[in-house]
């Protein structure tokens, strides 16, 4: 079924909303103000005036190499043991039209890997663009059907969101979906027990990009680049939501290039997206 782009401007602004009331979660990730309404909007335009010349921030990066890492095959979180200078780009909350092919454009020009971890309401909604994020080799996960907190539902209800979801974006994606965040990082230790039971590995965060603030593009990289020279290595939290990742991510690129730091290519070890099957019996 099409949808509008009505809808779907209606759907990220929902989404956007939930964001807004973020709660403390579980994990200890945290975060340095209170996101509230104000802070941030996803599709508001954006002027980028980086401190560097505009050229450089233009370039055709098909010339670059030596940003691709090693990849690493997961089937729980265990397996995810970083070394030094290496990062895991995560994108959240997509698939959005007009920002996750920019996204794509950029990791391409790099020849690097990101997991996306898809709104399963944003994956329907866009199947074509999700399904593009697969074929381009990118991991697939989850981040529920419509974004709710799940640590405020009951467990029956929160494992039915999250295998609507898990059904809606292999769905669009025709992928595995091995992989799964819990949105805001809001869980229980008996959900994230049952995903683990049945192969699905929960990602965390390290480094939050905050991109969901209303902040230039140019501060983004500059504060996601400080998080990351102090933690050494990590999983970065980004999101295909807002102009202003999409804008800054060639930025961010050259950065951890120019840097020493390599892009992990996280993927499913074999099998692994199969135990979401067992998440609809």
């Amino acid at each position: 079924m099409r949808f509008s782009s009505v809808f779907v401007s209606v759907l990220a602004g929902l989404i956007v909303a939930g964001c807004a009331s973020k709660p403390k979660p579980v994990t200890s990730l945290s975060t340095d103000r209170p996101i509230t309404a104000s802070s941030y909007q996803a599709d508001e335009p954006l002027i980028f005036r980086p401190k560097e010349p505009k050229a450089d921030y233009e370039n055709n990066y098909s010339s670059n190499h030596g940003l691709a890492g090693r990849t690493i095959y997961a089937s729980s979180i265990r397996d995810i043991k970083l070394q030094n200078k290496e990062v895991i780009l995560t994108f959240d909350d997509g698939p959005a039209p007009g920002k996750t092919e920019r996204v794509l454009n950029a990791l391409d020009q790099h020849g690097i890997k990101a997991t996306f971890l898809m709104v399963g309401q944003m994956a329907k909604a866009n199947p074509a663009l999700a399904k593009r994020v697969a074929q381009q080799g990118h991991a697939i996960g989850s981040h529920t059907y419509n974004h709710d907190n799940l640590a405020k539902q009951s467990f029956s209800s929160a494992i039915d969101n999250i295998r609507r979801g898990e059904r809606a974006v292999r769905a669009a994606t025709g992928s595995e979906v091995a992989f799964f965040r819990f949105p805001y990082l809001s869980n229980t230790s008996k959900l994230r027990d049952h995903l683990a039971s049945r192969g699905t590995v929960v990602l965390d965060v390290d480094i939050d990009s905050k991109d969901y603030f209303k902040v230039s593009p140019a501060h983004v990289v500059e504060q996601t680049m400080k998080r990351l020279h102090a933690k050494g290595s990590g999983i970065i939290l980004l999101h295909d939501l807002h102009n202003r990742t999409a804008t800054m991510l060639p930025t961010l690129l050259r950065r951890l290039k120019a840097d020493g730091y390599k892009v992990v290519n996280l993927q499913p070890s074999r099998g692994a997206g199969g135990a979401v099957a067992l998440l609809d019996n």
